[in-house]
């Protein structure tokens, strides 16, 4: 399994039947293949009902998420306009958004829209950090060259502050709690260590470390 895959089958695992979920664009985008036919993934353009991404045969043009990519609707979706989809996440009706991200701060703060000097971010996030109560970052633990994006302060413009709930990498996921980012799982083969060498912010490795799946 590569590691975009690897990342949102983790993600998946925090779904359950009658959630709905909000992907944003990229990785969260692959959640729906691993995930519990119950849970209804939203996409802010708007549709409830996201199924598997589409291809060859399959594909539906009138289906796109917010990536772009063509999907497979599922039995009972609802398709509504962009402000309607807005006001669901306004309200406060979405278990969670599933975000990518530029860099996490220890205490939650999240950057993911824009990086200075340059032109176009990765879409503004501000009303589904605010609206959803469980906010899940899927990414990389580095940028390309080993740059840090888990910091003690982000450099970058915000998105949010304090938002962030999970952050779930390559390498293992780390929640963001109120005594500091807590090390719950780990990919086979690296440790506690290689994962605090790749942060700046001091890791604190949960009792129950669990073994994430390769």
């Amino acid at each position: 399994m590569d590691i975009r895959n690897r990342i949102a089958k983790r993600v998946a695992a925090y779904f359950k039947p009658g959630d709905v979920v909000n992907l944003g664009i990229g990785m969260p985008s692959l959640c729906p293949a691993y995930s519990d036919p119950g849970v209804m993934f939203h996409t802010e353009n708007g549709l409830i009902g996201v199924g598997p991404l589409s291809t060859g045969l399959r594909q539906v043009e009138s289906f796109t998420n917010a990536s772009g990519q063509q999907f497979l609707p599922l039995s009972g979706a609802s398709a509504f306009d962009s402000a309607e989809s807005f006001a669901i996440v306004r309200s406060g009706r979405l278990a969670a958004t599933v975000l990518g991200a530029l860099q996490v701060a220890e205490n939650g703060d999240l950057a993911n829209w824009a990086r200075p000097g340059k032109m176009v971010g990765m879409g503004g996030a501000m009303d589904l950090v605010t609206g959803a109560p469980k906010v899940i970052i899927a990414m990389e633990l580095c940028a390309r060259g080993g740059e840090k994006k888990i910091l003690k302060a982000c450099t970058f413009p915000l998105t949010g502050r304090a938002c962030v709930d999970h952050i779930v990498t390559e390498q293992g996921v780390i929640d963001v709690t109120a005594r500091g980012l807590v090390l719950t799982d780990i990919v086979d083969g690296v440790t506690p260590q290689d994962i605090a060498r790749q942060i700046e912010p001091e890791l604190i490795v949960a009792d129950d470390l669990r073994i994430m799946e390769a």
